[in-house]
């Protein structure tokens, strides 16, 4: 039996309980306790079911990352569930894993919405551009406007000359850029995916393919960037990046005016 001093065993305790037996061809019959027994759950994990026992009462030893994952998807742990598991049992969340992310939720649409006066997008692990609010459209780009290829930041800077143009530091933005997404990808993983990305944007721009070779890494945080619009003239806004949470290839950049008169540049823009 778990004791209370076992985090771990009750928390594989408890989650082995919930599951129903029959869902996994097991007899739900002459059954004590509910959900799936010891043996069983060892069974879908390939592990030894005495192993697992002793897991289960605090005399396991530390068991390794593969077979965490094993016992994970055995318990059908959800995402948050899985870290859980390996803080518990490893002290350390695990290594992420890429996974191609999807759309902006109707709830994350709407943050972005209230937002009236500081542009926001939300971009992927590869920088395309999935969501906007109606202020990034006013003073950043429309990106509607854009086929869905050419919604990305990376592209945009590289490839766009009039993007380009209103960037008064490029060379720096640029650099601080290409930096920033490597360190990323390799945080999430690359997949496949990111990878053929990159090779596209070394043909796309010498430029990129010349900053991707320093192998440059950096947290983006937060900065500010200046920039000078057609309409109102030079910009400063403040920039700062946050995960969306559950959504690890998704992060959310929100600009704010770096001062009174920008923000009353940024009003004239989006009130007009």
């Amino acid at each position: 039996m778990a004791s209370s001093d076992n985090p771990l065993g009750i928390f594989l305790k408890d989650r082995r309980a919930r599951l129903d037996p029959a869902t996994y061809g097991f007899s739900p019959s002459r059954r004590r306790t509910p959900g799936l027994r010891r043996e069983e759950v060892a069974q879908r994990a390939n592990v030894s079911a005495t192993w697992y026992t002793w897991l289960e009462q605090g005399r396991g030893g530390s068991p390794s990352a593969d077979v965490l994952e094993r016992l994970a998807r055995a318990l059908e742990l959800s995402a948050v569930e899985r870290e859980h598991l390996f803080l518990l049992a490893q002290h350390r969340p695990p290594e992420v894993r890429y996974l191609t992310p999807g759309g902006v939720t109707p709830r994350l649409q709407r943050v972005l919405d209230a937002m009236t006066y500081s542009p926001a997008f939300v971009r992927t692990v590869r920088w395309d551009i999935v969501g906007w609010n109606h202020a990034a459209t006013k003073v950043l780009g429309d990106y509607a406007a854009l086929p869905p290829e050419r919604r990305n930041s990376l592209r945009l800077i590289f490839g766009d000359p009039a993007i380009r143009e209103r960037m008064t530091e490029w060379e720096s933005d640029a650099r601080a850029m290409v930096a920033t997404f490597r360190a990323e990808m390799a945080r999430v993983g690359a997949s496949k995916d990111v990878e053929a990305f990159v090779a596209e944007m070394c043909e796309l721009s010498d430029e990129f393919a010349a900053m991707w070779c320093d192998h440059d890494v950096r947290r983006q945080g937060e900065g500010t960037k200046h920039m000078r619009h057609p309409r109102v003239g030079a910009i400063a806004l403040d920039y700062s990046v946050f995960a969306v949470d559950d959504a690890p290839g998704l992060s959310m950049v929100v600009y704010s005016p770096a001062t009174p008169d920008d923000a009353e540049r940024v009003r004239q823009l989006v009130d007009n």
